[in-house]
């Protein structure tokens, strides 16, 4: 990487009680980099996600988002834990689309969308519902502006859950097991929607997925984690055609043919 990284994890660590998640983990992202992270349940590759957004702290360690530290800030030439506005001001670089939809049911489609730009960043109605409907035609759903969640199918909702995400003009979107929660014939019509932003947007992305045949196709690289850290990292057709670990091959073959 030319540049300096826009998202570092500087030796990190997480454990809930006992059990430890990560351990000791180190990651770097370039901008506009697209990165698959692999891994058995339970090697911490969710918790990645969920530490970037400030879903949890980390235990020990660092995360830095564009240079800036996410957990700690400077005070009276020291450096002490950050409050939730340092956090909240850090992390407004940062979409996240979760395995739920976590739409809220009494709004429609369009008002899903234009919620949090309206009342979170300040943006006038009428330009936040201009920008919310070529949101909902991008990712093919223009005509289902006026419907409520209960009346779209679950990959209706997780599109609509992506363009909700991408009204806040996030430069980095973290996805965690997107299509996960849909059945299998409503799984292609998200990861066309990730693909043509993997391929058409200069936002960096971490996808946490099993969709091998995706991650090959939109990756940059793709990151295999066991045990709460990276196992190993490379080019997609590295990591999946030639892994160098024993875990890798037997996870990869586990997953293909499942």
């Amino acid at each position: 990487m030319t540049e300096a990284p826009i998202v570092v994890f500087d030796h990190v660590g997480k454990k809930f009680g006992s059990l430890e998640v990560l351990n000791d983990f180190n990651l770097e992202v370039g901008r506009r980099e697209k990165v698959t992270i692999l891994g058995p349940s339970g090697s911490g590759k969710s918790t990645v996600l969920r530490l970037l957004m400030t879903l949890e702290r980390p235990t020990s360690g660092e995360i830095y988002v564009a240079g800036e530290a996410l957990y700690h800030r400077e005070a009276g030439g020291r450096k002490v834990p950050a409050n939730e506005a340092h956090m909240r001001r850090v992390r407004a670089r940062i979409g996240f689309v979760f395995q739920q939809f976590n739409l809220f049911p009494h709004m429609t489609a369009l008002e899903n969308v234009i919620e949090a730009p309206i009342h979170a960043q300040g943006v006038p109605r009428r330009e936040a519902v201009e920008q919310g409907r070529e949101l909902l035609a991008k990712v093919g759903l223009a005509a289902k502006a006026d419907s409520f969640p209960g009346q779209l199918s679950g990959g209706q909702q997780q599109r609509v859950a992506i363009a909700r995400t991408l009204a806040t003009k996030p430069e980095i979107l973290l996805c965690d097991e997107p299509t996960s929660a849909l059945d299998v014939e409503l799984v292609g019509e998200v990861l066309n929607v990730l693909r043509d932003l993997a391929t058409n947007t200069s936002m960096t992305m971490l996808f946490v997925t099993h969709e091998i045949r995706f991650a090959r196709e939109v990756s940059d690289r793709i990151i295999f984690m066991d045990h709460g850290r990276v196992l190993e990292s490379g080019r997609p057709d590295a990591i999946l055609g030639n892994p160098q670990h024993e875990r890798t091959r037997s996870f990869l073959k586990a997953v293909l043919e499942a």
